[in-house]
């Protein structure tokens, strides 16, 4: 139903809203996506006046919850054009925004906490819903969505960046071909297969007649064909392939035509360690690239263990000892004087430490990037960080959908899997799902069993 259809409300519940169809959104929706109040259409929003305060409050942050807020703020500030927002104002898509300023408390029942800031919005849903109108409540919070549910109010996640993890594209597939396109693949002449492929698509080869015979491929979407992999028997740092999705990585990491690698993977299946392998070699050894940087958000697992003592490095070695962990197995896999070996690295600049939150506003121009973790950034984050990237610089985001630490993301709303799904028709994109744990057996159980 469209925005200016129906009749108007201006009762005694201090509410003057449109009859039809409105969208309540929380907090975290604006947070989420600062441009989502141009994402609905020709529908109606309102936002309560406790999203203001909550607003108002992360504004003053330097992170990218801050800067969300600030911007969501002057774009309501830029759409009141001289009316009051609690009688409405257009939106770009056609629709009206509203402010409701009244509390509406005394609609909740007894023994929920009006002193919480959910449970306010959530009052501001349920006088909606008593005076007619068709309310939707809109949320990144599970629980908020569970809680309005139990209230009889229709609540939905904001699915604007969402993609469908369960058919997200892979990086590699398998095909059956005639067992002489396999002898004249192995002496280096590309075949042409019969199927949909993305570029930079990972290919086995399996000959018809002998499914043990089999060969890999990459394809390559300015020809059309499936060609020998260029960096089959590469080495970088003197590490080795494990397996097949590895070997994939490998070809995508070294070639230069690439300059976005994303691999997903579960706890043990090389991402890092892969990504850092070629960053050493083609930084300290090839000289490609100026300095290899590499980044994680600040997300901690549990409870955190509050402010950390001394300068932004000194702060940062606790976030990226993961990283630390893997440069002392390729710099020393004895690990007997890896430490000093490491701390070499960082001092004459082969490797920078930098958070994610002071990437932001930098050039980064023939750099080799490495983002872990990023399943924890918002697709808009992922953004931020991948729109640095300068001349002659490569990106890879490395981490594993299923652990996320971000409590208003999920496997198809994080900003890895968007990235994965945006860019998988691009050639200057490259993807991998790496699927086998080869840290260690128990490595291994636990992302299985766990």
């Amino acid at each position: 139903m469209g925005a200016n259809s129906g009749h108007w409300i201006d009762d005694n519940d201090g509410l003057n809203l449109p009859h039809v169809r409105t969208f309540l959104l929380d907090t975290n929706v604006l947070i989420h996506d600062a441009d989502c109040l141009s994402s609905f259409e020709d529908n109606n929003l309102v936002l309560t006046v406790d999203v203001l305060e909550e607003l108002d409050r992360f504004k003053r942050g330097n992170d990218e919850k801050g800067r969300n807020a600030r911007r969501v703020i002057r774009t309501i500030d830029s759409l009141r054009d001289g009316s009051p927002l609690s009688k409405g104002v257009a939106l770009p898509g056609g629709g009206q925004l509203f402010v409701l300023v009244k509390s509406f408390t005394d609609f909740l029942p007894k023994g929920m906490d009006r002193s919480v800031p959910d449970n306010r919005i959530l009052s501001a849903a349920c006088a909606m819903v008593k005076s007619g109108i068709e309310t939707v409540f809109v949320t990144k919070d599970i629980n908020a969505r569970v809680k309005a549910d139990a209230l009889g109010i229709k609540a939905e996640d904001y699915l604007n960046r969402i993609v469908n993890f369960d058919e997200l594209y892979t990086g590699w597939s398998e095909h059956d071909v005639p067992d002489d396109q396999i002898n004249e693949f192995y002496q280096g002449q590309p075949v042409t297969v019969e199927a949909e492929f993305c570029p930079n698509e990972g290919v086995l080869l399996k000959a018809a007649g002998n499914p043990k015979h089999t060969a890999r491929g990459i394809y390559r979407a300015d020809s059309g064909l499936i060609e020998p992999l260029q960096h089959a028997d590469s080495h970088p740092w003197g590490l080795s392939a494990r397996n097949l999705q590895q070997h994939f990585a490998l070809e995508l990491l070294l070639r230069e035509d690439i300059r976005l690698v994303t691999m997903l993977g579960q706890a043990g299946t090389g991402k890092t360690l892969l990504a850092l392998a070629v960053g050493l070699q083609l930084v300290a050894e090839e000289k490609r690239y100026r300095r290899i940087m590499v980044s994680r958000p600040i997300m901690p697992l549990g409870k955190d263990i509050g402010y950390l003592p001394g300068t932004k490095d000194e702060k940062l070695s606790s976030w990226m000892q993961p990283v630390s962990d893997n440069l002392q197995y390729l710099v020393d896999p004895k690990l007997e004087q890896s430490g000093d070996k490491v701390q070499y690295l960082y001092d004459t600049g082969v490797v920078e430490a930098e958070a994610v939150t002071y990437i932001r506003g930098r050039s980064l121009p023939k750099l080799y990037i490495i983002i872990d973790e990023a399943q924890n950034l918002t697709p808009h984050e992922v953004k931020t960080v991948v729109s640095r990237a300068g001349e002659d610089a490569k990106v890879v985001l490395t981490g594993d959908a299923y652990q996320i630490d971000n409590p208003y993301l999920d496997a198809s709303s994080n900003g890895l899997t968007y990235v994965v799904e945006r860019f998988k028709d691009q050639a200057i994109h490259g993807h991998i799902t790496l699927a086998k744990s080869e840290r260690s057996e128990l490595a291994s159980l636990a992302a299985e069993l766990l």
